[in-house]
């Protein structure tokens, strides 16, 4: 096992700059998460972890060692694709051990490595078996056991879940975490998916177009985003915004461009008089007697819970309960916010103000 130091690296296409000076400490045993939308870089970040792009600037460095100059081969990682790239004329054991094979390991190193990775996943009963006899998560299992036999000191995994069905990817986060529980090994994981990233990283890195946008837990970042784009990514629905000022009286005010206006705790330490976002999780938006009136747009029940899209003056809100619910578009609401889940950002920069 070994830390993952990335420090200061940027990469060029030509002219074009797609990574602008990305700091990132990974530790020992960490399990860490890029996350973000598509060309955001996480996926360019991870393949010049790997060696598989190299470094325009800056410094990578796995177990202290700068890497920038180091073969894949010779990096001591284990990378896993989106596609399981596995040899079709070859046996699941064949396929697990073949890079052990390659590298003239003893063959009762290979049996012995190959045997124990497949304990580990639960493919005992499945060595003799070829790729098309397979499902898509017994394929993801061999591709991972694959890199388990390498014994790496990094794992690489470039979005392993996504050509698989929801179910399926629910069933294999969860291994794939217990897996990380029971190896201990660092583990690099890119994702555009922030539920896997919520629900499998030790902490998260969030990227969008090149640049770290905050680095933390995933209760860090779903609670306290450093911004817009962490607070509008981050959480499923994502976080409800409204445009506005707040005023200048003793007890500050909301107002917003839509016609909302919302008493703000006294507590909530913000400069008057000035163009702010204001955000609400949609969890946090309750359903009450009497509260700021609403039109409901579109109901989504999920069965745990009812998903209600609603129109606030000019603005629409998301809002989930886990009562059963009986409205239908066109109904007024009463709308709550849970003041102690506010959030403020600087309308101008995006930045969380400080309340």
């Amino acid at each position: 096992m070994a830390s993952v130091n990335i420090a200061d690296v940027r990469k060029n296409y030509g002219q074009v700059e797609v990574l602008h000076g990305v700091d990132i400490d990974i530790k020992d045993g960490e399990f860490v998460i890029l996350v973000g939308p598509s060309g955001c870089g996480k996926s360019t970040l991870l393949r010049m972890i790997a060696g598989l792009e190299g470094v325009s600037s800056g410094d990578i460095a796995i177990g202290g060692r700068v890497v920038n100059d180091v073969a894949p081969k010779n990096r001591d990682i284990a990378m896993v694709f989106q596609s399981y790239a596995l040899y079709p004329h070859m046996t699941v054991e064949a396929n697990m051990g073949f890079s052990l094979q390659l590298a003239k390991a003893p063959k009762e190193q290979v049996l012995r490595r190959v045997r124990e990775a497949a304990q580990i996943l639960g493919l005992e009963n499945l060595l003799d078996r070829y790729p098309r006899h397979l499902s898509g998560g017994q394929r993801q299992r061999v591709a991972m056991g694959r890199a388990i036999v390498r014994q790496p000191q990094v794992f690489l995994f470039d979005e392993p879940l996504s050509n698989l069905d929801a179910k399926l990817r629910v069933q294999m986060r969860a291994e794939i975490k217990q897996l990380h529980q029971r190896l201990k090994t660092t583990t690099v994981y890119v994702t555009h998916d922030q539920i896997e990233a919520m629900t499998m990283a030790d902490r998260i890195v969030v990227m969008h177009d090149g640049v770290v946008e905050q680095i933390g837990s995933p209760l860090e970042l779903y609670d306290r985003p450093a911004n817009l784009f962490v607070a509008g990514f981050i959480g499923s629905p994502g976080m409800n915004f409204l445009r506005g000022r707040l005023g200048t009286s003793e007890k500050p005010e909301f107002t917003g461009s839509g016609g909302a206006r919302l008493q703000l705790p006294a507590g909530m330490k913000v400069s008057p008089d000035v163009e702010v976002v204001l955000g609400i999780r949609p969890e946090h938006l309750m359903l009450v007697e009497t509260g700021i009136q609403a039109e409901v747009v579109i109901v989504e029940p999920t069965g745990s819970e009812t998903q209600i899209f609603a129109r606030l003056g000019d603005d629409e809100v998301v809002c989930t309960t886990r009562d059963r619910i009986n409205v239908r578009p066109g109904d007024m609401l009463a709308l709550q916010p849970d003041y102690s889940k506010l959030h403020l950002f600087d309308a101008e920069t995006g930045a969380r103000l400080h309340c």
